[in-house]
């Protein structure tokens, strides 16, 4: 029943009515139009954290309205303190550090199933994110964006936010009685401080993140009285021109200052208001940033996260058995880094489509990609294939099943598949079943070509089980996925104690876990890996994290293991065992990151390993340096030598909508140094400028007595227009 602005139900839970405007808003963040005083403002945030279940320590007020075209939420945030205490430190679009500072958000459930949600964040000097949450946080992902707008505001005790939503950025079930879940959430940094709309058990902080929260889908409030405008077409076109001048002197023939140019587009379609269909042709990447290098001192593959932006959206579509705490290390069955790259080279995709959404209780993915040759990596004309399908059951529940096709196998002749089932269980508030069984059928591979998982999770606040069991057969070769290791059957458990000493000021939460890990071969059942650790964290009430472990292990290698050049490390059993120390400085602090140093014995000898990590120094609230460094030093009788790995991310904001970021990158283990210049300009909502200058180049820069040799570099200006029907 719509109440006249907010009622409250049982444990607390909140049925907003939204109102409609008569005349329209003016988006400039200072809420002074007539409609602010003669609609009652909706109130009475209540305490996730630190205090659960208290009243938020500052006042918040808020409005749902709607036109023709938008909805609109709007919050006056008061706040006691100066202006000056106020953490708002960040300004760019989506950066993960916008989320340490003081911000307003809205969560709208708009298919109201309680388990899948947008969410739209904004802070006191403008920065703003959207995400989307799929599966009750199961997947956040943090790169969707859609067209929207906000302005903030300053007024004397506090400051205030409008934020506009069209209804065309939005998908929602076909029927003219909307109900949506709702949740508002305020974030005060410097008391580590989330309070809700809708109260929430503080066992969904998962761990005391001011975050997580907004992910409990299934416990905000509803949201009634949304009148939709008439179906439109839902058309968005979005072409694309790019130039640019490369040099390559890896390539065959070797290409200096080589101008090129091209134009492709971008095609969004809404099939229904809950079903959307995407084209691109001619699709280009080049403004995507450069992976971020890794240290790799295992016999297994780096995982390398996808950033372009098609793959990107709606990506929660096509997740596979996800949902769990993931500490079995579950192949990914659909990994889309897979298609447009291959050994290390761009390959061009000439056209693809994709549909997802949903259809009834069913949430749909389909996709189609052709990509062309390659010479540099010897590609061949391939098209790839993904279907997925997920069916809400019980209350917070999933089964589905995925079919991935590769027409062009890697490892034989002919076309590859993988075919699987799973479902995640989530009952009470947290516990959580996860399984999943597939099958993979690959030219010239019989048998031995399945994989399987069952998962136990209890994610309370105050105690943590998790229970789980792997297996990854020798000829289980997912093409459109990522295997980290293979041929496994892996058993693993871990168990936590976090309490709350209500008696100790300065320790807000001490967390003591333990676990074991059990890593045999699928196929003759070798002990290959076992891991034991113990570790400790204390969560300070100034947000700053203290961490310690001890970890034993044995390794057994059945083949000779290349660690470094010139090392390597001869077959038998090997077993060490290290300690690590560290400590986290608060993320919302203006100097930030985390120490940390890991020494004992590696594999036959020993190591120490220094770490700076997530550090980032705040110059200006539009200027800040993003450090990290990591030093392995390994001692072993089969030979010493030094990995290094540093980082350096440089981001000035002009405004949230334009920012310039570089990073700079050096690995001694590759002997390389690299850059990559990036400016981002949203000149109209959805409608961007981009200007990229990348460099790589061979050996190591900081000795003088050597020379760096050039192997590639580029320079790209791309633009796109968003034009919406």
């Amino acid at each position: 029943m719509a109440p006249a602005v907010v009622s409250r139900g049982g444990q607390g839970r909140a049925t907003v009515r939204a109102t409609r405007l008569r005349e329209p808003l003016r988006l400039d963040g200072r809420l002074d139009e007539p409609i602010y005083d003669t609609v009652q403002y909706i109130t009475d945030f209540v305490q996730q954290l630190p205090e659960e279940g208290a009243p938020g320590s500052q006042r918040t007020d808020a409005w749902v309205l709607f036109d023709d075209a938008n909805v609109y939420i709007s919050a006056r945030c008061y706040d006691t303190a100066s202006p000056t205490e106020w953490v708002a430190n960040e300004m760019r679009r989506d950066t993960i550090q916008l989320r340490q500072n003081d911000s307003f958000s809205v969560m709208l459930d708009t298919f109201y199933d309680r388990r899948n949600g947008l969410a739209f964040l904004v802070t006191p000097i403008g920065g703003f994110s959207d995400f989307a949450i799929s599966n009750e946080g199961g997947r956040v992902n943090s790169d969707w964006n859609t067209i929207w707008d906000s302005r903030t505001g300053r007024f004397d005790g506090g400051w205030s936010v409008e934020i506009r939503i069209p209804f065309k950025s939005l998908r929602y079930r076909p029927t003219v009685d909307q109900v949506w879940g709702i949740q508002l959430r305020r974030i005060i940094r410097r008391r580590t401080e989330a309070s809700y709309l809708t109260p929430l058990p503080i066992s969904a902080a998962r761990g005391n993140s001011v975050i997580a929260g907004l992910w409990r889908i299934s416990q905000a409030g509803s949201l009634v009285g949304i009148e939709l405008p008439s179906q439109s077409r839902n058309l968005e076109i979005k072409p694309y021109g790019i130039g640019g001048v490369t040099t390559d002197v890896n390539a065959d023939p070797p290409t200096r200052n080589d101008l090129d140019g091209d134009v492709g587009l971008d095609v969004k379609y809404g099939i229904t208001r809950n079903l959307t269909a995407d084209f691109t042709l001619n699709t280009d990447f080049a403004q995507v940033e450069v992976d971020e290098q890794q240290v790799n001192l295992t016999r297994f593959s780096l995982f390398f996260p996808e950033k372009r932006e098609f793959f990107l959206e709606a990506r929660g579509n096509f997740d596979f058995a996800r949902g769990g705490t993931d500490g079995v290390g579950a192949p990914t069955l659909f990994f889309s880094r897979r298609i447009g790259l291959q050994g290390g080279s761009v390959v061009p995709i000439v056209a693809g489509g994709r549909v997802t959404g949903k259809v009834g209780a069913f949430d749909v993915g389909a996709l189609n990609i052709q990509t062309d040759d390659e010479d540099l990596s010897g590609a061949e004309t391939t098209n790839f294939t993904v279907l997925r399908v997920k069916r809400d059951i019980l209350r917070r529940s999933t089964v589905g099943g995925i079919f991935t096709n590769r027409s062009v196998s890697l490892v034989g002749d002919g076309s590859s598949q993988v075919y699987g089932v799973d479902g995640r269980f989530a009952f009470f508030d947290d516990v959580n079943l996860l399984g999943y069984a597939a099958r993979a059928s690959t030219p010239g591979r019989r048998g031995q070509d399945a994989s399987y998982l069952g998962q136990f999770a209890y994610t309370g606040d105050r105690y943590g089980l998790d229970v789980g069991h792997l297996v990854i057969e020798d000829n289980f070769i997912p093409e459109v996925g990522f295997v980290r290791r293979d041929n496994i059957r892996r058993t693993s458990a871990s168990a936590r104690f976090s309490p709350r000493p209500r008696s100790i000021d300065w320790i807000r939460r001490l967390s003591l876990s333990g676990g074991i890990d059990y890593i045999q071969t699928a196929d003759d059942r070798l002990v290959e890996t076992r891991e034991r650790d113990v570790a400790f964290e204390l969560q300070l009430e100034n947000s700053d994290r203290i961490t310690g472990s001890v970890t034993d292990r044995y390794e057994l290698l059945t083949a000779p293991f290349a660690i470094a050049p010139a090392v390597t490390l001869p077959v038998g059993g090997y077993r060490f065992r290290d300690i690590e120390g560290g400590y986290s400085f608060g993320q919302q602090r203006p100097v930030s990151g985390s120490v940390s140093i890991r020494t004992g014995q590696f594999w036959s000898g020993d190591s120490t390993v220094l770490g700076i990590n997530r550090g980032r120094i705040e110059v200006t609230p539009q200027l800040s340096v993003e450090p990290s460094l990591s030093i392995n030093w390994i001692d072993l009788p089969e030979g010493r030598f030094t990995a290094t790995l540093g980082r350096a991310r440089v981001n000035y904001t002009v405004t949230p909508r334009m920012f310039f970021s570089g990073l700079l990158q050096y690995n001694s283990s590759g002997d390389t140094f690299s850059t990559n210049v990036r400016l981002r300009w949203e000149y109209s909502p959805g409608s961007e400028l981009f200007v990229v200058y990348t460099e790589d180049r061979d050996t190591d820069p900081f000795l003088p007595d050597r020379r760096t040799q050039l192997r590639n570099r580029g320079f790209v200006v791309k633009t796109t227009r968003l034009i919406r029907f």
